[in-house]
């Protein structure tokens, strides 16, 4: 964690972010509708706030599931390299999917996850993030749903980190360093 002291500003409220997901649920309801069983797939440690408050929103039945992909560590920066630290605990293939990123930034996380999970023959899989920083996308991925598109900031709350920390805030802020 960087020692240089910082503040956070807020960019998107609590309340944003709960009305989106209401939004965004009900048009991942008519996608899936009919579905038996939908596998939402949530990348840890990022997106397990967002995924508690998406699935919840969904009238669908759903099963939950989760896999660690890493590709910063505790750098502000992504290191380009992905590695999978946790992977799936049940089966998808022939079951609909859906990923649940924090954030697309480069979008190599993303691209080397949906390889991955594609691999695995899933009826249908679609993605939803947060948060999209298209400015900052080196990989040509996009998610099927995005919360909201944001600036090239460094950004944390509702589940993202900066070297482990801010994770609980209810909202979405900048951080700004101070010195």
């Amino acid at each position: 964690m960087s020692e240089r002291p910082y503040v956070i500003d807020q960019m998107i409220s609590a309340k944003s972010i709960a009305a989106r997901i209401e939004d965004l649920s009900a048009e991942i309801e008519r996608e899936y509708e009919g579905t038996d069983k939908l596998v939402v797939v949530g990348l840890l440690r990022g997106s397990f706030v967002f995924i508690a408050d998406l699935v919840r929103e969904l009238d669908l039945p759903v099963e939950v599931d989760f896999l660690e992909a890493s590709s910063y560590g505790n750098a502000m920066e992504s290191s380009r390299e992905v590695r999978i630290l946790k992977d799936l605990r049940g089966e998808i293939e022939g079951r609909d999917v859906l990923v649940v990123e924090d954030i697309v930034d480069t979008g190599h996380t993303l691209t080397h996850v949906m390889h991955l999970l594609t691999a695995r023959n899933p009826a249908k899989i679609k993605t939803i993030a947060l948060l999209d920083k298209p400015s900052r996308r080196e990989a040509d991925i996009a998610a099927d749903w995005i919360g909201f598109s944001i600036p090239d900031e460094f950004v944390v709350g509702y589940g993202i980190d900066f070297a482990q920390r801010n994770r609980n805030l209810p909202f979405i802020g900048k951080v700004r360093f101070t010195e």
